[in-house]
């Protein structure tokens, strides 16, 4: 059956997540204006949400959580398309009942968290900000030797990644470690016979405890949820790094940041923290070698154009009465 797109009301509630809103709004925008009736906001508070949803029958979201309380509230939605690729935002169960598809965003960020990942490791081993900074402040110009050196870098040839997860992100993420020279170890439910010759297949604790760097890749479950504690942060060795740009509570914050003063790993990279924006008193903010950038990993500017092009398609599918990308 298909859908009437003229008598269609779209509702983008967290547009600032990708484009510009106010004081106008992004070009990039129109894509969807030209399919039907369309609001984009910058932000919706919880207590904004049912009111700027009441007679829409689409809503895209991206971290607004859309709760079985607004669903009941809200007859006329039928569609909710989450801008992102998890979609824990919305209440699944409460969306079949109420009749409403719901979609994501697959895969629209892999090549660009692969890079931010290996972004990080190479901001750790090559030194690159201590440097960099060194030259600004006139360091070079009174050295007396043509090359300056404050400390030692290292080369990640020959050197172990280990990856924790080995969906789209993690493959992309581990083909650049060995296009590096890093050997491979992967914990996956994969098969041997399933990974790229070369790589290894381990179990957890040996990943832990054998890899140079460690870079985490799994969703968030409960069962991956506080999966680096102060257990596995003591089975890494002293030299090692670990790397996190999956979800935040995948890694116990205090305890990482006890590793790190006490010196039991040697740094971390992190794009994810369990709160965010993240509250004043966490303890990573402070700890010594740890490198963290605020939540950025998924949003280069090929990215977000590649996630609104997707947004715009899984939309024309709906309305053309073929769904895609369903998660409901």
């Amino acid at each position: 059956m298909n859908v009437l797109h003229d008598n269609m009301k779209l509702v983008c509630l967290d547009g600032a997540t990708l484009y510009q809103v106010q004081p106008t709004l992004d070009a990039r925008w129109e894509t969807l204006s030209a399919l039907c009736d369309c609001t984009v906001w910058e932000r919706t508070a919880p207590g904004e949400l049912v009111a700027r949803l009441k007679g829409a029958q689409m809503a895209l979201t991206n971290k607004t959580v859309i709760d079985a309380a607004a669903i009941a509230q809200l007859p006329d939605l039928k569609y909710i398309g989450v801008l992102a690729t998890g979609y824990n935002v919305v209440d699944i169960e409460a969306a079949k009942v109420a009749g409403i598809t719901v979609t994501n965003i697959p895969a629209y960020s892999t090549a660009s968290v692969a890079q931010h990942a290996i972004a990080l490791l190479l901001a750790i081993v090559n030194r690159v900000e201590t440097y960099a900074s060194a030259v600004s402040r006139g360091e070079w110009t009174e050295s007396l030797d043509f090359t300056f050196r404050i400390q030692d870098w290292h080369e990640l040839a020959g050197k172990t990644f280990g990856v924790v997860g080995f969906g789209n992100t993690g493959q992309a993420t581990a083909a650049i470690a060995a296009a590096l020279g890093m050997r491979i170890a992967v914990y996956t439910s994969k098969n041997q016979a399933e990974l790229p010759e070369g790589y290894v297949k381990v179990d957890l604790d040996t990943l832990f405890a054998e890899s140079d760097v460690v870079s985490l890749h799994c969703p968030l479950t409960s069962e991956t949820a506080g999966l680096v504690d102060a257990r596995r942060l003591g089975m890494m060795k002293p030299t090692a790094i670990l790397i996190n740009t999956g979800r935040g509570p995948l890694v116990n914050a205090r305890d990482l940041a006890e590793a790190l003063v006490e010196g039991r790993i040697y740094a971390a990279g992190v794009d994810v923290l369990d709160n965010e924006p993240p509250h004043f008193d966490n303890p990573l903010l402070a700890a010594p070698r740890c490198y963290i950038t605020p939540h950025i990993a998924w949003s280069s500017a090929e990215a977000r154009e590649r996630l609104l092009g997707i947004a715009v398609e899984n939309i024309k599918a709906y309305l053309g009465g073929n769904p895609i990308n369903i998660v409901s």
